[in-house]
């Protein structure tokens, strides 16, 4: 058993062989899928092991955030999802956010329009240097990273982060890399410019 923050990781079952009664043999609170291929094996997996144990947590490791399969993985009974893009040095956090609820959207449907503002009027919303440190911060870059590849401090990073949270309604930066990649900002690399 190795600890991890407030997790304890009990077992790992590698995809082959996973089945319910391997993944629910320690009674774990929370289970981590890493998505497999085809998605439709992912899907099989969620719904055998909220069949088993309707009380525990699943949450996805996926490469696609489309909100199409999103809404497969969330109809089978995920709890929630993060994208395979996150950093890894902060994926604890972001799983005990997801679990405890503090994630905000954890799960907006396809065509679903209330609220939801599109790429397009997060694109107006922001200038163009808070949205590449928008991008970065949602491809895992820090503070330092991004003051590097920018060509500016590490203050002015804290700034643009600070009036991206205020414009985009958001708290922190977990919720700000969550909000680009459901509104499709982190599909193409962020550009420097001067």
């Amino acid at each position: 058993m190795r600890k991890s923050g407030d997790f304890d990781l009990i077992a790992h079952v590698e995809a082959d062989s996973a089945t319910p009664e391997k993944i629910l043999e320690g009674a774990p609170e929370v289970v981590l899928i890493d998505q497999a291929d085809p998605l439709e094996r992912t899907v099989a997996l969620i719904e055998q092991v909220k069949q088993e144990r309707e009380s525990t947590a699943i949450v996805v490791l996926t490469l696609s955030p489309e909100p199409a399969a999103l809404d497969v993985i969330f109809a089978a009974g995920a709890t929630g999802a993060i994208s395979k893009a996150a950093n890894p040095i902060a994926l604890g956090t972001l799983l005990r956010e997801t679990v405890d609820g503090r994630v905000l959207n954890v799960h907006r449907p396809a065509g679903h329009v209330q609220g939801a503002p599109s790429s397009h009027a997060a694109n107006s919303l922001l200038s163009t240097r808070e949205l590449e440190v928008l991008k970065l911060v949602a491809s895992g870059a820090t503070n330092a990273e991004i003051a590097r590849q920018l060509w500016v401090t590490e203050q002015t990073v804290k700034f643009h982060l600070s009036n991206v949270y205020r414009k985009i309604g958001v708290a922190n930066r977990t919720e700000a890399s969550r909000y680009a990649h459901l509104n499709g900002l982190v599909g193409d690399k962020p550009t420097a410019g001067f």
